[in-house]
């Protein structure tokens, strides 16, 4: 009986994985650190990296869960490069009021990484934070915390509302986190 169970879930498991059929935070295996970040035009599900970035990690999901980045605006995007957001007054100047020690890894800025924004100090990392729209090499060397990956909704995160010039700053209305919550405090 419960050999002839295992085989019918052993070839649902193969037929999900042969036909490609989604499989709903498939690889969000850990509720504790995964982030769902809603935009108005779906849900980004990011696995977050302790290993990586253990204080970095620890004070988003505290920020997350006293909803600080619920309705802050992506107020730096650049087309091909990066999607940032994370400062509450929307300028690119403002934050949580608390630094971080930089946590730098060998971790590559390709596709879906989420890496924190700083200023000229390796130690000036904040509440601002960036998702890597294609890969970036060139970040490698600068000393970003990798603190994150998109793992599901990249296509939204591509439909982030572009900003102008080099500065990437977006004018007008940027669109914005609609909700972020911690997977295991999810509604």
């Amino acid at each position: 009986m419960v050999s002839k169970f295992l085989s019918r879930m052993f070839l649902v498991l193969a037929l999900v994985g042969v036909t490609g059929l989604p499989m709903k935070n498939a690889l969000a295996a850990d509720p504790e650190n995964t982030l769902y970040l809603d935009l108005q035009y779906g849900r980004v599900v990011i696995e977050m990296r302790p290993d990586l970035a253990p204080t970095h990690v620890a004070r988003i999901k505290e920020l997350t869960r006293e909803g600080f980045y619920d309705g802050v605006k992506f107020h730096r995007v650049i087309q091909d490069f990066m999607a940032q957001t994370g400062d509450p007054t929307g300028t690119g100047r403002g934050g949580s009021g608390r630094k971080l020690r930089a946590e730098f890894s060998n971790t590559p800025h390709v596709r879906g990484t989420v890496s924190m924004a700083r200023a000229q100090s390796p130690h000036s990392a904040d509440s601002q934070f960036f998702i890597v729209l294609a890969d970036a090499p060139h970040l490698d060397k600068l000393g970003y915390t990798v603190w994150g990956r998109v793992i599901e909704g990249m296509e939204y995160v591509d439909l982030i509302k572009k900003g102008v010039g080099q500065s990437g700053m977006v004018p007008g209305e940027p669109d914005i986190i609609v909700k972020m919550q911690v997977a295991a405090d999810a509604e």
